[in-house]
């Protein structure tokens, strides 16, 4: 099984600035340095409930796609949601899948292209987790 990613708004627009990373209109994240590509869905991470009410929803803790959201009803401004009689602190973001198993990506011709040629298959990152500590280390 592959890895869900949850990936802030504010990096993906740090990343983008910086080069690191394409996010293209057909709902693709594209790691430039590697050619590791996920399909992405716009999301919400919740972290916490912020009247001190209940949790009634049950969804502190939790990335969800932003259109689960939208179809209760909830209202999202920058880093705040309402949900009903609750207020949330929340992250928007993008939730990832990659679009193939980490083995086949090491061997891609998106990676050799990204990579010009070079591969790093044997010290190189040996996963998704390991990759993408790499890019937050700065190292990728």
């Amino acid at each position: 099984m592959r890895n869900r990613v949850f990936f802030p708004q504010a990096a993906i627009d740090q990343w983008s600035v910086d080069g690191i990373v394409d996010l293209n209109g057909n709902g693709d994240l594209i790691l430039l340095a590697d050619g590791r590509v996920y399909k992405v869905v716009e999301a919400v991470r919740v972290i916490a409930e912020a009247t001190g009410g209940s949790d009634s929803h049950d969804i502190v803790g939790k990335v969800k796609p932003k259109s689960f959201f939208d179809e209760l009803g909830a209202e999202i401004l920058e880093n705040s949601m309402i949900l009903g009689d609750n207020a949330y602190d929340v992250v928007p973001g993008w939730m990832g899948n990659p679009t193939t198993p980490f083995a086949d990506h090491l061997l891609s011709a998106e990676r050799m292209k990204a990579r010009e040629g070079k591969t790093d298959v044997e010290s190189g990152p040996h996963s998704d987790e390991e990759l993408l500590a790499q890019l937050l280390e700065g190292t990728l």
